[in-house]
């Protein structure tokens, strides 16, 4: 994956107003390119759709892996963004806990529920196979990310007593599993659930999840 003839441990990278607004076409230009053609975009395809030589990509991003990487990184960026507003904002401390649930777990479907989330998914496991490093990229950016800031969460309401959970870490995985996997499953097919799907999908996985572990003497609402 890795193009080892442009890295340089003592790259500069180019600074100043004119150096970002090139950086800043090169990204758009290698969204465009990944997103269409895959891993397989070419970097001479990418720095004629931004405008730059060659050489300025590599100026700007070492590898095309370090390229998709950041490209990666800004999708999920974008994508993870209201979530984790809401997630770090509120629900640690929440008092509705079935409410913060909901809207973050709302967020977190409206983010990863759009084209260029799931088209970049696609991409990520369709080239897995041949580059590895592709899926940890990935992981890291997105899941572990959002995971570690849910489970610091979680236990936060643990310890107050607002939820009973043994396995915070297996809790944060399950709640993913019930809101979110659904509609990349249907991303991965080429479709979507409707709204009202959607939205049943949402409240049904979190009343699923305070099924498990609110505390037994909470009553259900």
């Amino acid at each position: 994956m890795a193009e080892p003839a442009h890295r340089s441990t003592a790259r500069r990278v180019p600074t100043g107003d004119r150096a970002q607004r090139k950086r800043e076409a090169i990204v758009r230009a290698a969204s465009e390119a990944f997103l269409r053609d895959g891993y397989d975009a070419g970097m001479d395809t990418i720095a004629a759709d931004a405008g730059v030589s060659k050489v300025t990509v590599y100026n700007h991003f070492g590898s095309k892996e370090e390229l998709f990487t950041a490209i990666v990184g800004d999708i999920l960026d974008r994508a993870l963004a209201g979530s984790t507003a809401l997630v770090e904002g509120r629900l640690g401390a929440s008092d509705d806990v079935r409410g913060d649930l909901t809207a973050i777990c709302r967020a977190w479907v409206a983010g990863h529920a759009t084209p260029e989330v799931l088209a970049l998914h696609s991409v990520v496991v369709g080239s897995t196979r041949r580059f590895p490093d592709l899926g940890r990229v990935w992981q890291e950016l997105g899941p572990d990310r959002f995971h570690t800031l849910v489970r610091a969460a979680l236990q936060e309401l643990d310890d107050r007593g607002r939820l009973a959970i043994d396995d915070v870490p297996l809790a944060a995985i399950q709640l993913s599993g019930l809101v979110l996997l659904p509609h990349i499953a249907y991303g991965a097919a080429g479709s979507a659930p409707d709204a009202d799907l959607t939205e049943r999908l949402i409240t049904g996985g979190v009343d699923m999840f305070l099924a498990r572990y609110l505390p037994r003497d909470t009553p259900a609402r």
